[in-house]
């Protein structure tokens, strides 16, 4: 694959060539030249987009697809084909399907599933067997079978003497441990957050508390036992600040917040509508405020999408019934950069990789291309013809998108939409 990208921005602020608009000329999956301007030979495909950036390619740190045992969902083929269609290189895969991601061979079969692709997987396995928060999973055998990290996807580690020995075992091999953010105690049979909505809907309540204490908590332990540690998806205030008390006192914790918890508040319940039912539940205005400020002062260390197809079948039912999750990766990209910055957006779209071990490679010469093109102008209202996932259950419906994806160059591959 030879590409010659004509007139790109590069918003790289480790490349020399950062904030420039250049030709960029690929061979054979390397940068082979980036100047003013490039003349195009036959053997070189010219490539030319409008108002065309680039940079480093994007991470979502919190995928879910359905394939194995949910492929009505999202296969993983047709999920990495929505990742580089929605910009993102390098993609964390959640450990929940059936069976569970907790053995590695199960590693195995994941990693096949994407071999060769343009979209790199890094699969997450279970932190317990089955994910039942009873005894912890081979950790280690998955470790050497690709794993990037070990947590239960949205199931929290209720055995504080697990989550200790886990925390403990890792550090052998420098592994990096995941704990949702619930106490199930408190947040008992809620589903959505315990305020002022939820009373008025009569629709039972998670209190933020519920989060609150399991990070408190994990930071205990984890105090305890040093180790790394990562919370996925806080979603209020108080997680905000305790984990920046956390970091200001030597701890190696990380976290993350999902685009739908930075951009909408739980207001948008009052139609009911299922795609609002994710976990953490949607919080108030506040919460998303002190979110915002977390990640401008760098408590928050990335910002996933938290992409989690849902067949309709779990969407279209009362609301007390319906499942948990909403599509996120093709709208990632739109909303974050209708509230941030470009250069922040794209801050948090990559840095997350440096928390999961993975490669950083800065756009340059004689460097391998791992790129994410896309436009940051324009507005645009999505539609569910706009989804590209198989799944349709999009938070996003009917929201002002700012800029746009055009795909990835990756792997000697290039996907555009």
């Amino acid at each position: 694959m030879n590409l010659l990208l004509k007139a790109a921005t590069i918003i790289d602020p480790s490349s020399p060539f950062h904030n420039q608009t250049v030709d960029i000329l690929i061979e054979n999956g390397i940068i082979k030249d980036i100047d003013a301007l490039i003349e195009a030979n036959e053997t070189v495909e010219e490539v030319k987009l409008d108002t065309l950036h680039v940079s480093q390619g994007w991470f979502d740190s919190s995928v879910s697809f359905g394939e194995p045992g949910y492929e009505e969902r999202e296969t993983i083929d047709q999920g990495l084909t929505v990742a580089a269609k929605s910009g993102f290189t390098d993609i964390a895969l959640n450990p929940n399907t059936l069976p569970i991601t907790d053995t590695s061979s199960s590693i195995g079969f994941l990693k096949g599933k994407a071999y060769q692709n343009p979209v790199n997987l890094h699969p997450i396995g279970a932190l317990t067997t089955k994910s039942e928060g009873v005894d912890m999973a081979e950790l280690y055998d998955m470790r050497q079978a690709g794993a990037v990290a070990f947590g239960d996807y949205k199931k929290p580690i209720r055995n504080p003497n697990l989550l200790k020995i886990a925390l403990l075992y890792a550090q052998n091999f420098d592994g990096l441990v995941l704990s949702f953010p619930q106490d199930t105690s408190i947040a008992g049979k809620g589903i959505v957050n315990e305020e002022e909505q939820s009373t008025l809907l009569g629709l039972k309540g998670i209190p933020a508390l519920a989060e609150e204490l399991q990070i408190s908590r994990d930071l205990y332990l984890l105090e305890y036992t040093g180790g790394k540690l990562h919370i996925p998806t806080i979603s209020t205030a108080k997680s905000v600040q305790l984990i920046r008390d956390a970091k200001a006192n030597g701890l190696q914790v990380s976290c993350s917040v999902s685009v739908h918890h930075l951009s909408l508040t739980d207001a948008e319940l009052t139609t009911f509508d299922t795609n609002y039912k994710v976990l953490p539940p949607l919080r108030t205005q506040k919460d998303v405020n002190a979110l915002l400020e977390g990640i401008k002062d760098g408590t928050i260390d990335m910002i996933t999408s938290d992409h989690r197809p849902m067949d309709i079948e779990h969407k279209k039912v009362e609301f007390d019934n319906a499942k948990y999750g909403t599509t996120g990766l093709e709208t990632a990209f739109g909303i974050l950069n209708s509230i941030l910055s470009m250069d922040q957006t794209i801050e948090l779209l990559t840095k997350g990789k440096s928390v999961f071990g993975i490669e950083h490679i800065s756009i340059n010469k004689g460097n391998k291309a791992s790129l994410s093109l896309f436009t940051p102008k324009g507005n645009t209202t999505f539609k569910i013809e706009d989804i590209l996932s198989t799944s349709k259950n999009s938070a996003f419906l009917g929201k002002t998108l700012k800029g746009s994806t055009y795909g990835i160059i990756s792997n000697g591959y290039m996907i555009l939409k």
